[in-house]
């Protein structure tokens, strides 16, 4: 399912949600942990995991992108700033396993947006196929389906 796409205040929410079968303690290692954070996102790391420290973006040019991180609740909640937007996983613990939810505060829509929102949907759907220990999709093909239909839900707010 596409992520949730509304107008909120001055910008907009894009809502992600998962349920995983799996511990919020498992999905949290996946999130956080630089061992696995290259599995489903290269580019991702974790520099300083605590509230005021850092996750960095490898810009794949020799330079790194430093995204602070505003609230870190360990198993819980992770938020940092995504270039103007802001980027936040939430977990909680069912008695079947988790909700992963993400939700990215978007500033401005533009035309990179729905390339953002393809890609985090992919990233989602690999990070549950890790855990489940299921064949990872073709991203690429994935990503081309996806980022059509978020770009028409994009365009819907135009």
């Amino acid at each position: 399912m596409l992520a949730h796409l509304q107008k909120s205040g001055d910008g907009y929410i894009a809502r992600f949600e998962r349920l995983l079968h799996h511990p919020a303690e498992q999905a949290w290692a996946w999130l956080t942990d630089n061992g696995k954070l290259p599995q489903w996102f290269p580019e991702l790391r974790a520099e300083s995991l605590r509230e005021g420290g850092a996750m960095k973006f490898d810009m794949q040019d020799g330079t790194f992108e430093e995204m602070p991180i505003l609230e870190l609740k360990h198993g819980a909640v992770l938020e940092y700033t995504w270039g103007n937007d802001i980027v936040r996983f939430e977990l909680t613990q069912l008695p079947e396993g988790c909700r992963l939810v993400l939700i990215e505060k978007i500033k401005e829509l533009t035309n990179h947006t729905p390339k953002d929102l393809a890609g985090w949907h992919v990233c989602l759907d690999v990070v549950e196929a890790l855990m489940d220990g299921r064949a990872l999709p073709d991203r690429m093909e994935e990503w081309n389906k996806l980022y059509e239909a978020y770009t028409e839900a994009v365009q819907a707010f135009s």
